[in-house]
């Protein structure tokens, strides 16, 4: 998908970019229906370590019963000093089924992780990244990104022999590459308490566990709406052509 104007003959990507490509799609959907899920379970965010119903939250995400609070017991801290943390039982049941929902979630980010150090590694062996992705000094000029806008704003994207990205795909795919999927991997990292036990320092990095829950939620969000964009640019710039480039086609 490119901005070029010039409709050349097309070929398909290589092996090595369908496999890995279709792979962390399954991998990152099935991440975002869990990743919801156990969102759904305590649709609260909080800042700092300590984050629960007694709490007060940064965002409180309407997407389930739990987001209505029907009460609680008498709040009893945990020591006795002041601004202890402290606890109670909710006065009604709550949705609270989400083991099959985390451990899912822990295999499926497992196997993203997996796939995309291959796809780095590949990209960075057939100096896929250096040649394509790394946007040059030159690029950033004000007629190049007005240009390249404009190109997308007005659907004069076509599909190109070879990947000849414009400098938005070229800062969007390296965004992606190198800023949100290695935010995701250590905030969800850090709300392991087994990894922090022996990695202290992630806590101190993203200012304790539940900032990290935090972040990892924008993050996602992040990914979600450049998928969605993706998609469209995708479908706007020649769906079949491109689909047949990342399946059958050599």
């Amino acid at each position: 998908m490119s901005a070029d104007k010039t409709n050349t003959a097309h070929t398909g990507h290589k092996g090595w970019v369908k496999i890995t490509h279709w792979t962390g799609t399954l991998s990152f959907l099935l991440l975002l229906f869990t990743g919801a899920e156990i969102l759904m379970v305590h649709p609260r965010l909080y800042w700092g370590n300590v984050g629960n119903d007694l709490t007060p939250a940064l965002f409180e995400l309407p997407i389930s019963r739990n987001y209505h609070h029907g009460g609680w017991t008498t709040a009893q801290p945990f020591l006795n000093t002041p601004n202890a943390a402290v606890s109670a039982s909710r006065t009604y049941d709550i949705f609270n089924e989400n083991g099959w929902g985390r451990s899912l979630h822990f295999l499926s980010a497992w196997m993203l992780v997996i796939t995309g150090i291959i796809y780095l590694v590949m990209a960075f062996y057939s100096r896929h990244v250096q040649r394509n992705l790394l946007p040059r000094k030159q690029e950033f000029s004000f007629k190049n990104i007005a240009r390249d806008t404009a190109d997308h704003v007005r659907k004069t994207i076509t599909f190109v022999k070879g990947p000849q990205y414009g400098l938005i795909q070229k800062i969007s795919y390296v965004t992606v590459l190198f800023v949100l999927a290695p935010l995701m991997v250590l905030t969800g990292l850090t709300m392991s308490p087994a990894v922090t036990a022996s990695c202290p320092f992630l806590l101190n990095m993203f200012s304790g566990m539940q900032s990290a829950r935090t972040i990892h939620f924008f993050a996602a969000v992040l990914l979600v709406i450049f998928l969605l964009i993706h998609v469209v640019m995708i479908i706007r710039a020649g769906f079949k052509k491109h689909m047949l480039a990342m399946t059958i086609e050599a």
